[in-house]
C-alpha cells in the first residue's frame, strides 16, 4: 500500500469492480456514488464473478475475460461473493489470493464507540495475516484407515515478504509497534522459520517495538485488552482466527474492509459475506465495502480523497444515521437504508468527526518497499528416512523387533514414533497408538547415543533399497519423508521423548 500523498490527476486510475452476489450489488452502488461524489479519480471496468459464473459450469466463478481485465487493471474492488454449496466449487477467494499472490492480508480494526457498542473504546489494532501458505495450501491425504495429515508449509520467502510488509506497513502509517504470534514451542520448525525470520527483519527497525507471543495466550491477551496491540503480524490460520476476533470485539464486523496486497495486483473488499438473507431489501451497511475502498484509494496514492471519504463516514456515524445493523435506540438518530446512508455520507463530505479519531492517511511517510527474495545457498544432507507404515497392530514392541529382523545393511531403525510420541524403543505402554507409525532410519554407522547424535551421510540408494527391503518383508509403507541438515543443522523434528 502506497501512503504517499498524491495530487489526484485527469487521468483516472483503472478499478476491476465486482458488483458481487448477494447484498454485493447495492453496497458496492452506494460505494462507488460516494467515491464519485468525493472526487477520487478512478475508472471502474466491470467484472462478472461469483455465483452466476459458477452455476454456468465455470467451476472457477472467473471468466477468461475478467482476468484480462485484473491483468490490465492491477486493482480490484470487490464486493462478497457466494459460493455454492456442493462438489467441485472451490472458493474463488482463495483462487484469487492465490493466482495473484496477494500475499498480505491487512485488516484494521477500529472501535467506534459509543456509536456502535464494544468494551474497548480506545481498539486501534491492524492485523497482517500471511495470506498464501501454511495450512490453507490444501494439501491433504488420507493415509490409513485410521489417520488424514494436512501438509504445513511456512516458506522463507513468504515469512520474509509479510514479515517485511508488517513493518514497512508500522512505518509508513506511524504505527508504534508490530507483535509477531506463532506457536514455535510446538512447531519448532515451521513456526520456528516465521518467528527466526521476524527476529532478522525487526532488527532492521531499530525505531519500532518489536515483539513476540505464543498464538493462544496472544490471542487471549487480544481479546481481554487489544488496547496493548498496534500491528500484529502471524501467519495464514492464525491470522484468519484473530483477525475475527479482533472484528468480533470491536463490535464492528459487518463495518470493516480489508485488502489482499501482492507485488502487482491488490484487491480490497468488506471482510464480510454476501448475505442472501437481506438482498434486494436496501437495509445493508455498506460500510465495509467502503472502508476497503478507503484502503483502495490510499493504495494507489489518492489518499486526500481516502481522508475526506473516511472522515465524512466518521462524522455519518458520529451525527447518528445508521442502518439497521448498528440502529440502537436512544444512541442513533435515524436509521437509514442502503442509499439513504451513502447520501448521508456524501452530505458531509469535507467535514471531519469530533468525537471519533480523524484519517489522516495523507500523512504518510512514504512508499511500502518488499526487496526481492535473495535464495543463499547452504550445504544439504541426507542423513536418514522416516517411513510410514499402516500396520494393525497395538503393540510398538512387536513392530519394532520386526523392523529390525529386516536386514538392510546399510541402514538401521532409530525410534518408532505414534502421533508424533516415541513408542520404540522403550515407550510407555500407556500411549495410544494408531495404525500409522512413524519408523526413523538412519545410517547403520550412526552414533545414536545420549547427547548430540551423529548421523553420516546416507546415500539415496541406501533408501531405496530399505524401501524394497521392507516391502519384500510385508510391510506397507505409505509415505516416505527424507531426514536433511541444512548447513550442519537439522532439518526435522525430534519425536516427543527422543
Amino acid at each position: 500500500m502506497n501512503p504517499d500523498t498524491t495530487t489526484v490527476t485527469d487521468k483516472k486510475v483503472k478499478i476491476a469492480v465486482a458488483k458481487g452476489d448477494g447484498i454485493g450489488p447495492e453496497i458496492m452502488d452506494a460505494t462507488l456514488k460516494i467515491l464519485e461524489a468525493a472526487g477520487a479519480s478512478i475508472q471502474p471496468e466491470y467484472i462478472e464473478i461469483g455465483e452466476n459464473v459458477y452455476l454456468s459450469g465455470n467451476t472457477s466463478g472467473i471468466q477468461e475475460e475478467a482476468w484480462n481485465i485484473i491483468d490490465e487493471a492491477k486493482v480490484i474492488l470487490k464486493a462478497p461473493i457466494t459460493t455454492p454449496q456442493g462438489k467441485g466449487y472451490k472458493s474463488l477467494n482463495v483462487t484469487l489470493r492465490k493466482s495473484l499472490a496477494l500475499f498480505s492480508n491487512v485488516r484494521p480494526v477500529n472501535a467506534l464507540h459509543p456509536y456502535v457498542q464494544t468494551n474497548f473504546p480506545k481498539m486501534d489494532v491492524v492485523i497482517i495475516r500471511e495470506n498464501e501458505e501454511d495450512l490453507y495450501a490444501g494439501i491433504e491425504h488420507q493415509q490409513t484407515q485410521e489417520v488424514v495429515q494436512c501438509l504445513k508449509l511456512i516458506t522463507r520467502p513468504g515469512s520474509e515478504k509479510i514479515v517485511r510488509y508488517a513493518f514497512e506497513y508500522a512505518q509508513a502509517y506511524g504505527r508504534k509497534k508490530v507483535t509477531c504470534m506463532v506457536k514455535d514451542n510446538i512447531m519448532k520448525l515451521t513456526d520456528g522459520l516465521f518467528h527466526q525470520v521476524f527476529k532478522e527483519i525487526s532488527a532492521e527497525y531499530p525505531d519500532i517495538i518489536s515483539e513476540s507471543q505464543i498464538i493462544d495466550i496472544g490471542s487471549a491477551r487480544l481479546a481481554a485488552n487489544p488496547e496493548n496491540y498496534d500491528v500484529i503480524v502471524t501467519s495464514n490460520l492464525y491470522g484468519d482466527v484473530i483477525s475475527d476476533i479482533a472484528a468480533e470485539i470491536a463490535g464492528s464486523v459487518g463495518m470493516a474492509g480489508s485488502a489482499n496486497v501482492g507485488l502487482n495486483v491488490a484487491m480490497f473488499e468488506a471482510i464480510h459475506g454476501s448475505a442472501p438473507d437481506i438482498s434486494g431489501k436496501n437495509i445493508a451497511n455498506p460500510s465495509g465495502l467502503l472502508n476497503g475502498a478507503v484502503m483502495m484509494l490510499s493504495h494507489i496514492g489518492q489518499t486526500e480523497v481516502a481522508d475526506k471519504i473516511k472522515n465524512a463516514w466518521l462524522t455519518t456515524i458520529e451525527e447518528g444515521h445508521h442502518t439497521a445493523d448498528i440502529f440502537q435506540e436512544g444512541q442513533s438518530v435515524k436509521k437509514v437504508s442502503t442509499s439513504e446512508f451513502a447520501e448521508e455520507v456524501i452530505a458531509r463530505l469535507g467535514q471531519k468527526p469530533k468525537q471519533l479519531k480523524e484519517s489522516k492517511l495523507a500523512s504518510g511517510a512514504g512508499t511500502i518497499n518488499i526487496p526481492s527474495y535473495e535464495r543463499k545457498v547452504v550445504d544439504k544432507k541426507l542423513v536418514g528416512v522416516d517411513v510410514f507404515i499402516d500396520w494393525s497392530g497395538s503393540n510398538p514392541d512387536e513392530i519394532g523387533n520386526n523392523l529390525h529382523a529386516v536386514n538392510s545393511a546399510k541402514m538401521k531403525l532409530k525410534m518408532i514414533t505414534n502421533r508424533g510420541v516415541k513408542v520404540f524403543p522403550n515407550g510407555l505402554k500407556e500411549t495410544y497408538c494408531t495404525d500409522h507409525w512413524r519408523c526413523r532410519f538412519v545410517s547403520s554407522e550412526a552414533i545414536i547415543q545420549t547427547g548430540k547424535p551423529h548421523y553420516p551421510t546416507v546415500e539415496y540408494d541406501h533408501v531405496l533399497t530399505l524401501l524394497t527391503d521392507l516391502s519384500n518383508a510385508g510391510f506397507d509403507v505409505i509415505k516416505t519423508e527424507n531426514l536433511y541438515e541444512f548447513g550442519g543443522k537439522r532439518g526435522f523434528s525430534l519425536g516427543q521423548g527422543e
